[in-house]
């Protein structure tokens, strides 16, 4: 547990800071939209006398604890009109303020257009934000705005394959990204194996890219966070919004619960490509469904509370013959609460569970997995002065996982019920972290984590000679899966084995000129929850473990460097950042690893290590006509297990290998034009290096049966991956506020038709017996509309 010194040395802090800045007024409140009451995320307000800020919090909330004086407000926000407003400051004042989109006027206030350059003087580095009317003009696959396809654009993400879900940040695997939705974990973000993303874009009010200078309140995952709030529905008049596409549609309906106080929301997507499937006569068919909602209620001014939930479900189904079944569902009650108007906290309690069932006919056996968990958190912002804020809190979780119940589907069945060893964890953490401003030109953020993991009965255990899971034979050079010596059997909740680890953050700015400024960031992460698959893109069908004393938690340390430049009155920008991250502990798998219904997981499982280093480069247009930026990231990622003892040859002969989430080059180009007030075009543009992979690099026969033989791990790669996507959106009647409101999108994507290599494989033609490379590809051109309303 926490040692007693570190809680009277954070109390010490607390009280002396507090008793430092008791001599001043705090102007604290809420930052809302005038049209729909919607808190707004990550507002920027601006002193210009004293050259300091801040911004609101996930719940709009502000706080500035300033010397009593006269000042200027100056309140910006991406999409809405700028505002400047005279305060007098003499004591603690309630100040709550209401943005208008950029669309309408606004008179009884001054707008203003200056951004402040708030993103040279942010502590935040590696992060990147994009706003929903920003991804709704990108042009996608299926002709619907994707929030996992947009963030694909941005600097140092790359794709997990063609066609495939998930995303790689930084060289790391995609089950290393922390992925929440109204703070609860999505373990599977895709739909229709990556098609479609699970997040409505209706519903989503703000989402954020973590890829590192992590704050100290996330944790659990190695690479990045991306953290996705939903919207919190209208509470000044009733609304609906949807869209009807060629392969989906959508219905969002908002409203007041009570007028000013409290609001709903509820909204629905669904797929119905398997209608025009059955129509063919085919056999086949795979859709989707989900469902958003949202309440929320304020009581009086310090008190408000929130419940929302996501449900999410696939069907693909192969000629009746193979069913297949999955998908999230997330319930989060919160309750925000002010203590004064400096200190801020949420309360949150969060269920997610994630399931996947499987029938296969011609077998004869149902297949059931999942993950459970439940979260209780509670975080705390106390704005202690204006130059420094500290953010506290603790957090639980609950895990029960099952990695496989399976039944025979009827009598005549030959499959016998199998249950795999169910396994539980919880995982309690503490954080406190600092936002300091320590002068005009020098700020930082710093704090610690620290996070425990305790693995937990009821299990029988495995017990191996010297703990050996996996064996080398000497006489082959291969390796073997270890025969256990015993079991030992756990009851329930028993503690089977526990970690601890402490989890430094650290970022540091220091401004240059009012025009730039360079950045850097530490931070470690530590990840207790392991998924097993030995593919490069996560699929419904891998399994999520706990970490336990044969498979060892993943433990994360990344550094970065960038500088940061806005020009001409910060209509452009440009961010340079380079990074070198390292990850021990991360899985790997020996040759012929078998991994579906294995009870015995340890048993070809190896602790690796991974590294990953590079460079990025983000220029962006931000006003104007055309607007849009370019991003270009050269990295490197690599995976090494070496040999536990002198003998052993490890994976890859113990060399280093390019990970399956190596990509050396990575180009995005996205733009916006706004022709007039009724057309709109968009682009997008990607190119990058082939994901490596293994060729066969000889073959020999060996009674009868030729048998490939290939050469180290991920030596060859894939042809290079490109396609350029256009978007035209038309806005009959732009003019119009109210009623019926509507818009066409046509897209299309992949417009030249380049057929990306999904994977290459080797057969031997029948006719002629040659060798032949067959090349998959999942996507073509396509071209789509849809229809988008609201009234």
């Amino acid at each position: 547990m926490i040692p007693n010194k570190f809680f009277c040395s954070f109390i010490l802090l607390l009280s002396s800071l507090v008793s430092f800045s008791q001599e001043k007024h705090t102007i604290s409140g809420v930052i809302t939209d005038t049209n729909t009451n919607e808190t707004l995320i990550g507002v920027n307000i601006y002193i210009p006398e004293i050259k300091a800020g801040a911004t609101t919090n996930e719940y709009g909330f502000y706080s500035l604890t300033l010397p009593k004086g006269d000042y200027t407000l100056q309140i910006d926000y991406v999409g809405f009109q700028s505002v400047e407003e005279k305060i007098r400051l003499d004591q603690n004042t309630k100040k709550n303020f209401k943005l208008t989109s950029s669309e309408q006027q606004l008179d009884e206030i001054v707008i203003t257009t200056n951004k402040k350059s708030t993103n040279i003087k942010s502590t935040e580095m590696s992060v990147n934000k994009l706003s929903m009317a920003t991804i709704k003009k990108m042009p996608v696959v299926m002709g619907e705005a994707d929030v996992l396809k947009s963030i694909l654009l941005l600097p140092g993400v790359t794709n997990a394959g063609e066609g495939q879900s998930g995303f790689n940040v930084r060289g790391g695997g995609a089950d290393q990204n922390l992925i929440l939705l109204d703070e609860a974990m999505i373990f599977n973000s895709s739909h229709v194996f990556g098609f479609f993303s699970v997040f409505n874009p209706d519903a989503i009010k703000d989402l954020k890219l973590y890829k590192g200078g992590i704050p100290s309140r996330y944790g659990g995952r190695a690479s990045s966070v991306l953290d996705i709030y939903q919207k919190e529905g209208n509470s000044n008049s009733f609304h609906m919004n949807g869209g009807i596409g060629l392969i989906s549609s959508r219905l969002l309906a908002e409203g007041p619960i009570v007028q000013d106080k409290g609001s709903f929301l509820i909204g629905g997507r669904a797929s119905y490509a398997h209608l025009f499937l059955q129509l063919a006569d085919n056999e086949n068919s795979a859709f989707f469904y989900d469902l958003n909602a949202k309440l929320n209620y304020k009581f009086n001014d310090n008190n408000s509370i929130y419940a929302s939930g996501y449900f999410g479900r696939d069907f693909f189904n192969i000629s009746e013959e193979f069913k297949n079944t999955y998908g999230n569902s997330t319930v989060n009650l919160r309750w925000n609460h002010l203590f004064s108007d400096r200190h801020f906290s949420n309360l949150s309690a969060i269920f997610s569970d994630y399931y996947y069932g499987l029938t296969f006919s011609a077998v004869g056996f149902d297949w059931r997995s999942g993950i459970k968990n439940f979260n209780l958190k509670y975080d705390f912002k106390y704005y202690l002065n204006d130059k420094i804020k500290l953010n506290y809190g603790i957090n639980s979780i609950y895990y029960k996982f099952n990695p496989g119940t399976i039944k025979p589907i009827d009598e005549n069945s030959s499959i016998n019920p199998k249950q795999l060893d169910k396994k539980n964890a919880y995982e309690p953490s503490i954080y406190v972290e600092a936002e300091h401003q320590l002068n005009s030109k020098l700020s930082f953020l710093y704090g610690m984590r620290f996070s425990m993991f305790y693995r937990l009965g009821a299990s029988t255990i495995n017990l191996y000679e010297n703990n050996q899971t996996v064996t080398f034979n000497d006489q082959l050079k291969i390796y073997e899966k270890g025969v256990p010596m015993g079991t030992k059997t756990y009851g329930y909740n028993d503690v089977i084995t526990s970690f601890s680890n402490w989890e430094p953050r650290f970022s540091a700015t220091y401004i240059l000129n009012e025009d730039s400024s360079i950045k850097t960031s530490y931070n470690r992460m530590v990840q207790y929850l392991q998924l097993v698959s030995n593919t490069a893109s996560p699929t419904p069908l891998d399994i999520w473990t706990p970490s336990d004393q044969y498979i060892k938690p993943q433990m994360a340390d990344q550094i970065a460097l960038g500088y940061f430049r806005n020009f001409k009155n910060d209509m452009y920008s440009l961010e340079v950042e380079g990074f070198y991250k390292e990850v021990k502990n991360r899985i790997d798998y020996i040759d012929g690893a078998d991994l579906i219904a294995n009870d015995a997981i340890e048993q070809v499982i190896l602790n690796g290590q991974l590294r990953a280093y590079g460079l990025e480069v983000m220029l962006r247009k931000n006003s104007g006509k055309l607007n849009g930026w370019i991003a270009y990231t050269l990295s490197n990622s690599e995976q090494q297990t070496p040999g536990r003892t002198p003998n052993e040859l490890g994976i890859n002969n113990g060399n280093w290998y390019k990970s399956g989430y190596h990509k050396l080059h990575n180009l995005a180009v996205t733009s916006n034009y706004a022709w007039n007030q009724k057309w709109t075009f968009g682009g997008n543009f990607i190119i990058q290096s082939g994901q490596p992979v293994t060729y066969p690099n000889g073959q020999y026969v060996y009674q009868g049966i030729t048998i490939p033989s290939y050469d180290s791990r991920n030596k060859n790669t894939l042809p290079l991956y490109h396609h350029l996507d256009l978007s035209a959106t038309y806005i009959p009647k732009p003019d119009k506020r109210k009623g019926w409101q509507s818009e066409w999108v046509f897209s299309v994507y992949n417009i030249y038709n380049r057929k990306n290599a999904a994977s290459i494989s080797f057969r031997e033609d029948q006719i002629t017996g040659a060798n032949e490379a067959v090349r998959l590809s999942i996507f073509g051109i396509v071209p789509a509309v849809s229809y988008n309303f609201k009234f």
